[in-house]
């Protein structure tokens, strides 16, 4: 209600300011870039970067996922978004991976974006937790990916 203060805003979190930090500077630096193809291979090798400054599990489950989403949808282009390697079909992020390091989460995450053709009636999911890839989720990543593409 107006007026009151039930709660207060403190903000944002330490690892939200670095995420929109990052964001920025994946921004300018595709600003810089040449030629579309240059952009999309240098894209590309700046999210097998991102994954390998990963630790863990993180660092595995994001390999995997980035090795089942290029093979179930290679019209995707990889690239950064906030820091999150991402998957994108004509500019627009459909999926991206987040590390439970990201925002210090207890568990990895397979995240679509509104642009993801998912939609299943009144209510579907956007959002998977990853705690492992076994052969059951690289099926239902590439199939999830498939049906966001269209």
């Amino acid at each position: 209600m107006a007026g009151t203060k039930s709660s207060t805003y403190e903000g944002f979190t330490a690892e939200e300011r670095a995420a929109m930090k990052e964001h920025a500077q994946e921004r300018k630096a595709a600003a810089r870039r040449g030629a579309r193809a240059d952009k999309a291979a240098l894209a590309e090798q700046d999210v097998l970067a991102k994954i390998d400054e990963m630790q863990g599990q993180d660092k595995v489950t994001a390999r995997r996922v980035h090795e089942v989403v290029t093979a179930a949808a290679p019209q995707l282009a990889p690239k950064l978004w906030y820091g999150m390697p991402a998957y994108a079909l004509d500019g627009k992020v459909l999926c991206f991976f987040q590390s439970a390091a990201k925002f210090k989460a207890r568990y990895a995450a397979l995240g679509f974006s509104d642009h993801a053709k998912l939609d299943d009636g009144a209510m579907w999911a956007a959002g998977f937790a990853l705690t492992a890839v076994t052969p059951e989720v690289e099926e239902r990543i590439a199939e999830l990916v498939k049906r966001a593409v269209g």
